[in-house]
């Protein structure tokens, strides 16, 4: 392989600009891949190392999961895909051990998180594990392969939550939170036959809900946590909604989002965690078993689903276009500056 002249945007420290270095990709390890970064996606996890709230794996490193591109170099295991375009799934598993060969690789304890583990995709070029990779099909309809990068977290996090509530059509589909990736769960469980409502505290935000298929929504800033639980109960009442088995998705990752998931904890319903936060929330799990119902937490997405979503995505049912923005990469700074100020509508993907 020809040396590639490469360069990424370093994390060092919180809150510090990310630095400019320029680097040589050499060679590739057994069982690797180049790939030419097409686009990578901002996510509040990259968010969340940059201001200090959460601590990568490895620093320095170069941020960045969500990453589509074209592979332009491989192992000889992986010579076939060179020329490609990718998805990296966001959660690589090793395949091999008991979690993997029960279904659950999205939580191997061996896996490794792209801008985390190894130096992610705020880059020209990253070099990441050639299996698992989704192939992107020549056809990507009206989206750019740039445009296709969220697929890796944003897009199939709330996927694979939606699949595993077993939503169905009539049930009651309520998504606290609707930023990156309650936007995704709110076309998600419409799409599977919900009836939607989607609560947030921006008004814009919920807005934008109702454009991707949210049925109804609720402000929360105008209730306390209790009077929004009546708010969703008085809108099943007008509108004859199911009054159990109700699917809650918590993706705000925050305290009170939880709060109110747990609140709204139904006869024989299910509450999905998709969102993080490192506050504690006061509950009483009690209800959980007095209910017959089911708690679970999604982490990330295994990547056995995502040819799913991409099939999904590129068909049109899943509208990405009108919730990502693509920037150049070297304005990184000014983006998560931007983020940190909660000044950006839209997802953005940076682009080298």
């Amino acid at each position: 392989m020809q040396p590639i002249s490469a360069y990424g945007y370093t994390f060092h420290e919180p809150k510090s600009p990310l630095e400019r270095r320029d680097f040589s990709i050499d060679s590739v390890a057994d069982g690797h891949v180049v790939v030419q970064v097409a686009g990578c996606g901002l996510c509040h996890t990259d968010i969340s190392f940059f201001s200090g709230q959460v601590k990568p794996n490895r620093v320095p490193v170069i941020l960045g999961h969500e990453i589509s591109g074209r592979i332009v170099g491989a192992s000889a295991e992986f010579e076939s895909l060179v020329g490609k375009n990718v998805i990296v799934p966001a959660i690589l598993p090793c395949g091999e051990c008991d979690l993997c060969g029960s279904g659950r690789g999205n939580v191997c304890r061996r896996q490794v998180f792209p801008g985390n583990d190894f130096d992610g995709g705020f880059a020209s070029h990253a070099v990441v594990p050639g299996r698992f990779l989704c192939v992107i099909p020549e056809d990507t309809g009206n989206l750019t392969v740039a445009q296709l990068s969220v697929i890796a977290d944003a897009i199939t996090t709330p996927y694979q939550a939606m699949v595993r509530s077993e939503v169905q059509t009539g049930d009651l589909a309520v998504v606290v939170g609707v930023g990156g990736i309650g936007t995704y769960m709110v076309q998600w469980a419409k799409h599977a036959g919900a009836v939607t409502v989607a609560i947030d505290v921006d008004e814009k935000k919920l807005e934008n809900a109702m454009r991707m298929g949210a049925d109804h929504t609720i402000n929360a800033k105008d209730y306390s946590e209790g009077d929004v639980k009546k708010a969703v109960r008085d809108l099943v009442k007008e509108q004859s909604l199911a009054k159990t088995r109700w699917k809650v998705f918590e993706t705000s990752g925050t305290a009170s989002g939880q709060a109110v998931a747990f609140s709204l904890l139904s006869f024989a319903g299910t509450v999905a965690i998709v969102g993080f936060t490192m506050d504690k929330v006061s509950i009483r799990l009690s209800n959980v078993m007095a209910f017959d119902a089911e708690i679970f937490g999604n982490w990330g997405c295994k990547p056995e689903y995502y040819a799913n979503v991409v099939r999904e995505v590129v068909a049109g049912r899943i509208n990405v276009r009108d919730n990502v923005e693509e920037r150049p990469l070297d304005s990184i700074n000014d983006i998560f500056k931007l983020a940190l100020e909660h000044k950006l509508e839209r997802r953005v993907v940076l682009v080298p």
